[in-house]
C-alpha cells in the first residue's frame, strides 16, 4: 500500500519497457542496413550496442553502482551510435565511441538521467574529430537505379551541387526512391527513411515520444531548405530531399526526444526541435560538412536548461480566471 497525497497517478511503464521499446522499433532499420551494407554492418552494430553494455557493467561496478545494463539504456545508446557510423569503419572506432558514451558522457555525469547531452551523438562528435577520413569514407555499393557512388547525397551536393545529385542517381523521382527506401550510401541505420518513419510512428503511438519533436525539425528543416538552399535564388530548394537525406529522420525521431537531453514542456520541445532544425540547415548550407543534425542536437542540448528555466507550465490553480 502506498500512502502519500492526492492526486495519484500510475502507469504500466518503466525505463526498461520504454528502452527496449525504441530498440524494438530500430529493428526493421537495423536489418534493412545488415541486407544492404553486408557483414560489415553487423559487426559494427555488435561492436557498438555489446562494448556499450560491457563499458555500463564495468563502470557501475568501478563506482559500486548497481548495474543496469538489463534496462536497455546502454544498448540503445551503443546502437544508436553505431548506426550513425560509415558501415566499413574499422572495429575499433563503435568500441572508442561507446567507451566515450557511456563513461565520459553519461557516467562522469552520475549516470542515465543526468547527462547534459546526447551520449549516442557525443560519442559520434568524438569520433568524428578524432578520425574524420574514417568516419567520412563510404563504401561503394550500387543501386536499383544501376548507379554506383562512393558518396553520399550530401557529400555530393556539398562538393558538386543539387543538379549533380539529381544526375548521380538519373531522374528526381529515382533520387527520392532511393531515399525513401534506403538504396543508397550513408551511415548505417540513417538510409532507409520509411522504416524509421514507421519506426518514430509506433512510438508516438505508444506516447513514448512527442510528434512535436520530430515534426517541428523536420518541417523546420523542409521550409529553410525550400527558402534558402536552391542553386536558383529564394525558394528554388528541394525540401523533399534534405528532409529524406542524411541522418535527419533518425535524428529527429530517436535523438531528439531524448527525454533527458531535451526540454520538459511541449512549448519547450517545439522551441528546441525548430532551433535543432534551423542549425542543421546552418550548417549543410553554410558549413564545412554536408551533415550537421548531430552537432545541431548537442548545440541545443546546451540551451535546454534554459529553456527549462524560461519555459514551464502554469502551476495548478495559479492561472488566470476569465
Amino acid at each position: 500500500m502506498i500512502v502519500s497525497s492526492s492526486p495519484h497517478m500510475f502507469a504500466d511503464t518503466s525505463i526498461q519497457k520504454i528502452m527496449w521499446t525504441v530498440n524494438l522499433t530500430l529493428l526493421p532499420a537495423v536489418l534493412f542496413s545488415i541486407y544492404h551494407f553486408g557483414m560489415q554492418a553487423l559487426v559494427t552494430l555488435l561492436a557498438g550496442s555489446l562494448s556499450a553494455v560491457v563499458f555500463e557493467a564495468l563502470t557501475q561496478k568501478i563506482l559500486k553502482k548497481k548495474v543496469t545494463i538489463d534496462d536497455g539504456s546502454a544498448f540503445l545508446c551503443g546502437l544508436l551510435l553505431a548506426m550513425c557510423l560509415p558501415p566499413a569503419v574499422p572495429l575499433f572506432v563503435p568500441i572508442v565511441g561507446s567507451f566515450i558514451a557511456i563513461v565520459v558522457a553519461k557516467h562522469s555525469m552520475g549516470g542515465l538521467g543526468f547527462n547534459i547531452f546526447n551520449p549516442a551523438h557525443i560519442g559520434r562528435a568524438a569520433l568524428m574529430v578524432s578520425w574524420p577520413v574514417v568516419m567520412t569514407t563510404w563504401t561503394s555499393i550500387t543501386t536499383r537505379a544501376d548507379v554506383t557512388t562512393s558518396a553520399t547525397p550530401l557529400n555530393i551536393l556539398k562538393l558538386q551541387g543539387y543538379d549533380a545529385v539529381v544526375n548521380t542517381f538519373g531522374s528526381q523521382t529515382e533520387l527520392y526512391k532511393a531515399l525513401f527506401l534506403g538504396l543508397r550510401n550513408g551511415c548505417i541505420g540513417e538510409t532507409c527513411v520509411v522504416l524509421l518513419v514507421l519506426g518514430g510512428l509506433v512510438l508516438i503511438y505508444k506516447r513514448i515520444i512527442d510528434w512535436v519533436v520530430p515534426v517541428t525539425m523536420i518541417g523546420t528543416v523542409g521550409i529553410l531548405t525550400w527558402m534558402f538552399g536552391g542553386a536558383h535564388g529564394f525558394m528554388s530548394g528541394d525540401p523533399i530531399f534534405h528532409m529524406m537525406a542524411g541522418g535527419l529522420i533518425i535524428g529527429a525521431f530517436f535523438m531528439a526526444t531524448d527525454m533527458v537531453t531535451t526540454p520538459i514542456t511541449r512549448k519547450g520541445k517545439l522551441i528546441f526541435a525548430a532551433g535543432a532544425g534551423a542549425i542543421t540547415v546552418l550548417i549543410r548550407l553554410i558549413g564545412g560538412y554536408p551533415e550537421g543534425v548531430c552537432y545541431s542536437i548537442l548545440l541545443m542540448n546546451c540551451v535546454t536548461p534554459l529553456i527549462d528555466r524560461y519555459i514551464q507550465p502554469t502551476l495548478y490553480g495559479r492561472g488566470e480566471v476569465r
